[in-house]
């Protein structure tokens, strides 16, 4: 799973694709939005990334890498399959 924001502080968080586990996006909050022009859907939740990743936590994940281009924050987490 990746994490991607634009705004660092506050949100909105972009949260997956289309693809995403859709347990984990109802445990999020997360809305499923498809952004005029593009040809893929995305999820997004109005929590800052600490607040996701707080929540992501509780229910197992871990983040393996972080990275950042200007104002974009990427963060990449794993889950342990049952």
């Amino acid at each position: 799973m990746c994490l991607t924001v634009v705004f660092q502080e506050t949100g909105p968080t972009n949260v997956g694709d289309e693809f995403s586990d859709p347990a984990v996006m109802s445990y999020l909050g997360a809305r499923k939005t498809t952004m005029l022009g593009n040809n893929f859907s995305e999820y997004h939740v109005d929590d800052p990334p600490r607040l996701v990743l707080d929540k992501l936590e509780k229910i197992g994940f871990r983040v393996l890498s972080m990275t950042g281009v200007g104002q974009t924050l990427v963060w990449c987490l794993h889950r342990e399959t049952e």
